[in-house]
């Protein structure tokens, strides 16, 4: 992750167009996560958003939802290594 640009994205929220400030690296793990689900990224996004608690930093709410779906998918790894 040494090295990883953060950049804007603009994004569409339920028809509402928002920006993102995020490092590739997280883009990258968020593709990722809606490919694995077989979501659009501005439905997992939007997903993320919804969750959230208390209306905050979208940037930082997605950030959140990569670590816990890293650190979810290292613990299955784990508890299964004859899976991959």
């Amino acid at each position: 992750m040494v090295g990883s640009l953060i950049r804007k994205h603009s994004v569409s929220i339920r028809g509402h167009r928002t920006s993102i400030t995020l490092e590739d690296a997280f883009m990258d793990a968020l593709r990722q996560m809606a490919d694995q689900r077989g979501l659009a990224l501005a439905a997992l996004i939007a997903e993320i958003d919804g969750a959230q608690a208390t209306p905050g930093n979208l940037s930082s709410a997605l950030r959140l939802a990569v670590l816990d779906w890293a650190l979810n998918s290292a613990d299955a790894r784990a508890r299964n290594p004859d899976s991959e």
